[in-house]
């Protein structure tokens, strides 16, 4: 399947979510990304999957508006990105947390939910219930700068989720939250793909990465293998997907 093919659905041929390029990204005389193609589909969930240093943060930065390709071509939900008009239908989670330290929780969520065009009661009802979703409805009037490194994690990914984007973009959104809440964010995940959110993510654990529907293994800027997980571990003949990212030109994974 490349990049630019349509998939249909229920007889209706619809272009993918997420469609890439041939997008190639230097930084001087480094190559980050290497002519990468891909696409995602309506209600998947897409899981890059590769060492640190491998270009995985900078498609995603690219893939969202942030930072631009030295060539090829990115479209989201069927328009050209980068666009402003955009932020409003995708969720954007960075590896870094963007959040104001001086405010609290809450005056953190409202600022972003008057980006998102969200205002009276639907604002307090998206708020209280992305809040919950990742266990902090108890510490919205607590200022940012009170919160533990998880906590900021979990704020950011509360954010992400607070207009209920078409498409949801996260990088390693679970690095220092507790495996009990773990749990309760992929499940949180899952219902959303089950209603139709299209949902890419990072991450370097190899549960959650058996948990997508699809895998892309990036290694050096490139792209190695593009599957589902079992496919890639029947492919290679191993049990995990760590063993088969390697097989498959990956290296290790730390």
């Amino acid at each position: 399947m490349t990049a630019s093919s349509l998939i249909e659905t229920a007889g209706v041929r619809t272009p993918p979510v997420i469609d890439i390029v041939e997008i190639t990204r230097r930084f001087g005389n480094h190559t980050v990304l290497d002519g990468i193609s891909l696409n995602v589909e309506q209600g998947e969930l897409f899981g890059l999957l590769g060492p640190s240093g491998s270009g995985k943060t900078t498609l995603i930065k690219i893939m969202t508006g942030i930072d631009r390709a030295d060539s090829g071509t990115v479209r989201m939900l069927g328009e050209p990105m980068p666009q402003l008009r955009m932020l409003q239908r995708f969720g954007y989670m960075a590896q870094s947390d963007a959040l104001y330290s001086e405010l609290t929780a809450k005056q953190n969520l409202l600022f972003f939910a008057s980006l998102y065009g969200l205002s009276g009661a639907q604002r307090k009802k998206r708020i209280e219930a992305s809040m919950s979703v990742v266990d902090l409805l108890d510490h919205l009037d607590k200022p940012v700068s009170a919160y533990s490194g998880g906590m900021k994690r979990r704020l950011s990914l509360a954010i992400a989720l607070l207009h209920e984007p078409a498409v949801l973009v996260l990088d390693e959104p679970t690095v220092g939250i507790d495996p009990v809440l773990r749990q309760s964010i992929w499940a949180e995940l899952l219902e959303m793909r089950s209603r139709g959110t299209t949902i890419i993510l990072t991450t370097h654990v190899m549960d959650e990465a058996d948990k997508c529907d699809r895998l892309g293994l990036i290694r050096d800027g490139k792209l190695t293998a593009v599957d589902s997980p079992e496919a890639l571990k029947a492919r290679t003949g191993r049990s995990t997907i760590e063993d088969a990212f390697i097989v498959l030109g990956g290296g290790g994974l730390a």
